[in-house]
């Protein structure tokens, strides 16, 4: 296995180079030219910018175009504020013309000041050789036509140079009224806010000069901004990146020496100002980045990440390390597991590598290092959570063999321990009880005791006839009324514990609905032969499935749990200790302090407890009782939301343990922490949901400024979302037996209570406790109205989740496809909130019949085949 292993790890990372390697192949360009045409030109430094009037030192513009003598013939400016009017006179030296340009908006007072001082640079400045007023004025209605024709008009009377205006092509087409009024045509060919893919990009470019050739024969055409992002939003098929900008450059520039066209590119440095007001892709347009290091190869092949090898190298080094830990201890595992987990792991380390790498070549500034991180912390969460999800996956199918399969032992009589079954009770209906000590009478055992515990019921008319059913059983059936008694269920057994017979060396806990199998203490008891095996446990099981479709499809849910999570956790001696159809030892069970009663789960604390004193657990799939579900929606949620909150409490309790050196094996820390680890992903999603519906409305309200997080943030939660589906649908299908109609019943169930697990983990992390919820049985059905308002949260979540994707499609361009892909995250992400509204429908309807959802003896019957061929390896 270890061999197999090692070359399955080795292909896998093979395979992995191959893909980088694949997608960085060198990309053969015609080369950059000694000198180009022109630039666009905003002398900008870091931390200087145009809104905020800080704008660079005459010093800086110098050397920003001593650096581009030599290299170009022209630069364009486009305001004649500050220092940016000098550029004319500073360029001078170099040889440079200068395109001079005028900003002119609504504000006619600056507008006519940036008008008048154009005319006065251009006047006194030779080699100024064309005057651009505004840009994309027209385009963006930041000033009227008829305004705007009248500056122009202004400016011609004025200067001796051509006078233009800047617009995009399709502008130009729209406009003819325009032409008039200009010498030449100032264009903007900018292909990746159309959404054109880069290999089709100067093509396209092609054809609008052919258009506009056509429909202005006699205009002189410029084409005064041209360019590409290296960084930036997806926009269609419209890639920003540092080798998209560099082939889309040298394929234009190439072309437009062919075509004889003027040119300026768009543009000589890059602007991190411009966030403001074009989004994050504002600021990477530049040739040389702020700092002027130029962006890409000029000349050389173009190579889409330069430094794969080194990020190839390190996602194999991060996956070889994530396989070693997940792999080390999976013998059982058959070679299609292996890979199966090998291929996850290699997968989510080169994404996690590349998503690092792209996000640092953005400029970053405290918010988005803030945002960042967070954004990559939960990233990592979602990784987390798809390994183990793939790792579970995989040691439920594809195993040789279970290493600890127990199976029910013969003893006899003399040699079986003295059991003492103890039924904590709490305001429960006595028939049920009464039923379930009918069946703990009838148990083939020779040697045990009953003890209920009968802990604060006010009424006595619910205890009292229980105490006097316990009369009639005999003597081996002790009833206690307690009152007042703290602790909840774990007082009322640390009660019993004090009062348990001195022979008695195995305590058994039943819940006060259950209705044991006659052999449950005979088959399982002979197990504490073995002197390390603390606990013995039964799985949950219930009676009630084919009463409803409800109850049908709680039932479905609860199964994945007993049939696919214990099974693998047994084999590493870590299951989750549930505080029914359990048995204990009792020496162990004092050794450890007892039942906790600090904890709201005390059940699966004390499990915990025994894997730290050294113990063994034995888990055997085979149903020894049922009890009852909850009834009704609210009280599933109540049931669930105190099993997170209690898993939360003893996180944080033993964390020390958990997290370092100890008695604990790593295999007992793994499941431990993987098995909670869904939760508190519910928890942070809570988290995310609240976060996106507020990122949302500022997308709406500042569609410019803020952008939708990269697609790849979003794109993983619903990668992780569609592989819980699979995997549920696979192995509720192979390993618990369900129909197609039960696995989505399971599904939607389990989606119901992610708000709820969600709330009680966040809780959880920031209370000490909660009062315990106690589940009723045999509950009134709640009407309709009682239902809904019962998922009332879940309801004005969805709504939220809802209104903020109206909001993104109707405000915010959606020419992106990270807003398509956001606005099905948040279609996604309400979808656990629709599953909650369905199910209170359903719950509310008790008269819906099971078969809606499928009988539960056939699943019963198809697991038990799984088992056993499972347990036959």
């Amino acid at each position: 296995m270890r061999a197999a292993s090692i070359v399955i790890a080795a292909s896998v990372a093979a395979l992995t180079v191959s893909v980088w390697a694949y997608f960085n192949q060198p990309d053969h360009e015609a080369p950059w030219p000694e000198r180009i045409q022109g630039f666009s030109f905003s002398p900008f430094h870091a931390g200087e910018d145009a809104i905020a009037h800080r704008f660079p030192t005459d010093d800086e513009i110098n050397s920003d175009l001593k650096l581009l003598s030599g290299k170009t013939d022209s630069v364009r400016t486009y305001t004649m504020e500050g220092t940016i009017a000098d550029v004319p006179k500073l360029a001078a030296p170099y040889g440079m013309k200068v395109m001079l340009g005028a900003w002119v908006d609504s504000d006619k007072q600056k507008s006519e000041a940036q008008v008048d001082k154009l005319i006065e640079v251009a006047r006194s400045n030779p080699d100024v050789e064309q005057v651009l007023v505004g840009n994309e004025t027209v385009l963006t209605g930041i000033l009227p036509t008829e305004d705007l024709i009248g500056y122009l008009d202004k400016v011609r009377g004025s200067v001796r140079q051509p006078v233009g205006t800047a617009e995009t092509w399709s502008t130009w087409m729209l406009h003819p009224e325009l032409v008039d009024h200009v010498d030449f045509l100032g264009v903007h060919m900018l292909p990746y806010w159309e959404g054109v893919d880069v290999d089709q990009a100067v093509g396209y470019i092609d054809d609008r000069m052919s258009d506009l050739e056509k429909r202005y024969p006699d205009k002189p055409i410029i084409i005064d901004e041209v360019g590409w992002p290296s960084y930036g939003r997806t926009r269609h098929a419209a890639v920003a990146s540092p080798a998209n900008e560099a082939m889309f450059l040298r394929r234009f520039i190439d072309l437009a020496r062919r075509r004889e066209w003027t040119y300026r590119l768009m543009e000589a440095f890059d602007q991190p100002w411009k966030e403001q007001t074009e989004g994050a892709v504002g600021a990477y347009w530049g040739v040389w980045d702020v700092s002027r290091q130029p962006k890409f190869a000029m000349r050389s092949p173009i190579v889409r990440i330069p430094e794969w090898p080194m990020l190839a190298g390190l996602s194999v080094l991060l996956a070889a390390t994530l396989l070693t830990l997940i792999l080390g201890r999976s013998h059982t595992l058959r070679h299609r597991g292996r890979g199966f987990i090998a291929v996850v792991v290699y997968t989510a380390t080169t994404t996690l590598v590349w998503v690092f790498y792209d996000y640092t070549q953005q400029y970053l500034t405290v918010t988005n290092v803030a945002v960042g991180l967070l954004l990559f912390i939960g990233m990592v969460g979602v990784v987390l959570v798809l390994l183990t999800e793939s790792h579970e996956w995989a040691e439920a199918h594809w195993v040789t063999m279970r290493r600890r399969v127990f199976e029910p032992r013969r003893a006899a009589d003399d040699d079986l321990p003295m059991v003492s079954v103890q039924v904590p009770a709490y305001d429960e209906p006595p028939e049920m009880l009464k039923e379930t000590l009918d069946a703990l009478s009838r148990l083939d055992y020779p040697r045990f005791e009953v003890l209920v515990i009968d802990n604060n019921t006010r009424d006595e008319a619910k205890w009292r006839p229980v105490e006097e059913h316990c009369r009639r059983l005999g003597a081996r059936f002790r009833f206690f009324h307690v009152a007042p008694l703290a602790g909840f269920k774990a007082g009322a057994l640390n009660f019993a514990l004090a009062h348990t017979a001195p022979e008695a060396s195995i305590v058994a806990v039943i819940d006060s609905d259950y209705v044991v199998d006659p052999r449950w203490l005979r088959d399982m008891a002979p197990l504490f032969a073995n002197p390390r095996m603390g606990v013995v446990q039964a799985p949950q099981d219930y009676r009630d499935a084919d009463e409803n479709a409800f109850k049908a499809m709680c039932y479905a849910e609860y199964r994945g749990f007993f049939y696919i999570g214990m099974i693998t956790r047994n084999e590493r001696n870590a299951i989750i200790q549930h505080g029914t159809m359990t048995m204990i030892r009792r020496s162990l069970l004092q050794q450890v302090g007892a039942w906790s009663e600090w904890c709201i789960t005390e059940d699966a604390e004390l499990g915990l407890k025994v894997f730290e004193a050294g113990f063994e657990a034995a888990y055997i799939p085979k149903s020894y009782g049922q009890g009852l579900m909850p009834d009704t929606l609210l009280d599933y949620k109540k049931q669930r939301f105190r099993w997170a909150y209690g898993a939360v409490q003893i996180l944080k309790h033993h964390a020390r343990r958990l997290f370092s050196p100890g008695p604990l094996t790593l295999g007992q820390r793994y499941h431990f922490l993987a098995g909670w680890l869904p939760w508190l992903s519910d928890g942070f999603n809570l988290v995310f949901n609240v976060s996106a519906m507020f990122w949302s409305v500022g997308m709406a309200l500042f569609p410019h400024s803020v952008d939708p997080p990269l697609m790849i943030f979003s794109a993983l939660p619903l990668a992780l979302f569609a592989f819980k589906i699979l995997k549920l649908l696979h192995l509720y299908s192979t390993r618990v037996g369900a129909s197609t109609r039960q696995t989505l019943a399971a599904a939607l169930a389990g989606l119901a209570l992610s708000h709820t697990i969600g709330l009680a983990v966040m809780q959880g992390l920031f209370t000490r406790d909660q009062p315990f919820f106690r589940t009723p049985k045999r509950a009134e059905n709640h009407a309709l109205l009682q239902a809904l308002y019962d998922s009332r949260e879940e309801g004005l979540m969805m709504l939220g989740l809802w209104l903020a994707a109206l909001a993104v499609h109707l405000d915010v361009s959606d020419d992106m496809r990270d807003v398509s892909v956001w606005i099905a995250v948040l279609l996604i992400q309400s979808v656990p909130y629709l599953a909650t509204l369905l199910m209170s429908l359903i719950s509310a309807y008790p008269r819906l019949p099971a078969r809606l959802i499928g009988r539960a003896d056939e699943m019963d019957a198809l697991a038990h085949v799984v088992l056993d061929e499972k347990a036959a390896g």
